[in-house]
């Protein structure tokens, strides 16, 4: 890099989801909930693209760039392709940066080196950059075809499933931004007491467009359209326009260019007694090239370039005026956009969903999927931070879950995941985590337990004390808090076998230990490379209790193939690279070996002489914490056997560590192999595990605990041919 003039602009990145919760109110699209904050502007600090592209000598055929980053995702690494006499307009600033706001790239922003391409959406600005390639076709990598893309707004998400046509063609295809803006202030439920109010209220916002191009209006209606306002505005990307100076030992570019790289900030006085006699404020932005945000929306599949009229609604509410943004981000609850559609109306009606006078009802345009209802009927029981927090204990925790509040204290002893997942949950808001793992028929119990909804004091004090709790933690001799998510740095990647790794991640210090006990298993937390919408699945390590400093993770990845997508997360993990996290929360489970036969199954103390262990797959992992646990201590009496089901020879995990820790124990453990498709040498067991291999290789006793780990079909078949044995449920322990 140091052979090329080093340089440094100012560049605003948008994702082309900005602003996709709007779409996915008056339809789910295939994006995240993006609010209006999808964007984030920094000095860039690098080398000029086309001065490397020179050094190939592109022929006249030429003309694409493709590039491709060393983030694997589930359909392969991510890479994107621009035009190339793009790359070589001087006007267009295409740069490979190194830094960012003089620092050299952190991980999550590229590092070691990325593409910046300033006017367009963020997508084509390759992190993590690997190669740059000039074609004479665009990219046909995956994300390039199926990703960053508006087709037409008749396009179905099931046409689009269906016909890959539609994202064959290039002319759908996003690369410059278009002409976007938003109201900041007055912000989301913001109030304006008219009692002894000013006279006016600055209104404030951004806007940006793509190409270079510079925003030359803003307006504001406070009549619905009818008549407009100018706004003032601020382009700070000028100020590096009038210098010459060189920073971060780069050269400020830009006081020759016309193109403008950021967005802007504009604001208007308005009269405090206008605003009070309206219904809403509207915001629109044109550019240079007179392209100006469209009245409505143009919805499309992925549910991006969402860029109509802003619109903040006006409630006059006693003496206050009370301000509603369209939407909240991701799964937050708020937004005129989520009240008008709860009231029955229609989003896409052209009316921002509201009825005028005379107006008969309108037929939907889409019959909405009938959503579960996870509240009481009828029930209004406005709870405070205060009542909330007294509740954040074991015999009585109310937990949060999209704002209402639920006593899970009658649930303790039934839940799946044990009493601690509910008892860590208390006082806390658990949506995320619940929507994310829970079924249909786990929503549909909610309202029994459901005992109000926060105020919106309340909803503030709990987001905030959230996020205090997570930047003013302090490293702790144990790793993980079953209140608190904890980042892990991805430090190394093992392949076991064509589906296997073994994922080694870095603790917050050397001397940590995870603090998870035997038995035990955590929650991780990964954003959908695609999506980013969270992904959270049960965990259980191998690696020592006593290990400090990391962790090891084994995991079956299940990729996509004809037959389906494949598994979101273990696909994410293997996907992420080394030096990135994950989040992780724990423990939970409601079962906890102690030692010695000792056992706490959902809390409660009880001692047994025998494992049976049946396990299949990935459900190794917490069948082998157990059993190392027993064997390790040569003053454990407590007899073992291992029933361990699998298709192939190399699908058996943990194998060779497993017979390692039999040998010389074989007078109080066993251990089982059986495979489906066995090879012809295999002198193990052929077949499932099923009843009757027990039944030959155990003899039912008091003082027996079954410990049963593996896919859903197998854990089900087994629990009803051991109920119909007369084994007892109590016997029985599910992970």
């Amino acid at each position: 890099m140091t052979q090329y003039e080093q340089v440094t602009y100012p560049i605003t990145l948008v994702c082309a989801g900005n602003r996709r919760k709007e779409q996915n109110m008056v339809r789910k699209s295939k994006g995240f909930s993006w609010g209006a904050a999808g964007l984030s502007t920094a000095l860039f600090t690098g080398v000029i693209m086309a001065d490397v592209i020179k050094e190939a000598q592109p022929t006249r055929k030429a003309r694409y760039v493709c590039m491709e980053g060393a983030d694997k995702l589930p359909n392969g690494f991510y890479g994107t392709s621009v035009k190339l006499n793009w790359v070589m307009d001087p006007n267009r600033g295409f740069m490979l940066a190194y830094k960012m706001n003089g620092e050299t790239l952190r991980p999550d922003h590229g590092k070691p080196l990325r593409a910046v391409i300033p006017g367009q959406i963020g997508g084509r600005s390759v992190k993590w950059l690997t190669k740059l390639i000039v074609t004479d076709a665009p990219s046909d990598n995956w994300y390039h075809l199926f990703d960053n893309r508006v087709l037409p707004t008749m396009v179905s998400p099931e046409e689009s499933a269906n016909n890959p046509k539609w994202w064959a063609d290039d002319r759908y295809a996003i690369y410059d931004l278009s002409p976007n803006s938003a109201i900041c202030y007055p912000q989301h439920e913001e109030q304006l007491c008219l009692t002894g109010a000013p006279s006016t209220y600055r209104a404030k916002g951004y806007a940006y467009s793509g190409g270079g191009r510079r925003i030359t209006r803003v307006e504001i209606s406070l009549d619905k359209g009818k008549t407009w306002r100018l706004a003032q505005i601020d382009y700070a990307e000028d100020r590096y326009r009038q210098t010459e100076r060189n920073l971060f030992g780069s050269r400020i570019d830009m006081s020759w260019r016309e193109t403008c790289f950021c967005w802007c900030f504009w604001s208007i006085d308005l009269a405090t007694s206008e605003i009070a006699g309206a219904k809403d404020i509207f915001v629109r932005a044109m550019d240079e090239s007179m392209n100006v945000q469209p009245r409505d929306m143009y919805w499309s599949v992925l549910g991006m370039m969402n860029n109509p009229w802003f619109r903040v609604c006006i409630t006059l509410e006693g003496d206050y005026l009370r301000f509603e943004h369209p939407t909240q981000p991701a799964l937050m609850p708020g937004g005129w956009m989520e009240r008008v559609k709860k009231a029955g109306g229609d989003l896409a009606n052209g009316f921002w969903g509201e009825k005028l006078e005379g107006e008969k009802p309108v037929v939907p345009t889409e019959a909405q999927a009938k959503e579960i209802s996870m509240v009481k009927e009828g029930l209004k029981n406005p709870i405070t931070i205060d009542e909330l927090r007294k509740h954040d204990t074991e015999e009585q925790p109310w937990f949060v879950v999209s704002g209402e509040v639920y006593d899970g204290t009658a649930f303790l002893k039934e839940h799946p995941g044990g009493a601690q997942s509910i008892i860590s949950a208390a006082g806390l808001d658990s949506s995320e985590e619940f929507l994310a793992i829970h079924s249909e028929t786990a929503k549909a119990m909610m309202p029994k337990y459901h005992i109000g909804s926060l105020d919106e004091a309340a909803r503030t004090a709990l987001t905030e004390g959230e996020t205090e709790a997570d930047q003013s933690g302090k490293p702790s001799e144990k790793f993980l808090n079953p209140k608190s998510w904890k980042k892990a740095v991805l430090r190394g990647k093992r392949i076991v076998s064509r589906d296997t790794r073994i994922f080694t991640y870095k603790l917050e210090h050397s001397d940590q230990r995870l603090g998870l006990p035997v038995g035990q298993h955590l929650m991780v937390r990964l954003r959908d490379p695609a999506t980013r919408e969270a992904i959270i699945r049960s965990y259980t390590p191998i690696s020592e209790i006593n290990d400090r400093g990391f962790m090891d993770m084994l995991v079956k990845v299940y990729f996509a193939d004809a037959g389906g997508k494949g598994g979101k997360m273990s696909q994410a993990m293997d996907a992420l690279p080394i030096g990135h996290f994950i989040e992780m929360k724990g423990p939970i489970g409601k079962f906890e070996y102690l030692g010695n036969g000792r056992c706490l199954v959902s809390g409660k103390e009880t001692f047994v002489k025998n494992f049976v262990m049946i396990c299949g797959g990935s459900g190794i992992t917490p069948i082998y914490q157990v059993f190392r646990a027993v064997i390790r201590n040569p003053e454990d009496k407590t007899q073992c056997i291992i029933f361990d089901g699998n298709r192939l020879f190399e699908d058996i995990l943990c194998k060779a560590e497993l017979d390692t820790l039999l040998a010389g124990n074989e007078h109080r453990c066993k251990i089982l192999y059986t495979l489906t498709k066995a090879p012809d040498d295999w002198t193990g067991l052929r077949g499932r595990i099923t009843p009757k291999l027990v039944q030959e290789n155990y003899t039912k006793c008091e003082d027996t605990l079954v410990l049963l780990c593996g896919p859903e079909a197998m854990e089900k078949t087994m629990h009803k041919a051991l109920l119909e044995d007369g084994w007892r449920d109590d016997q029985l322990m599910f992970f």
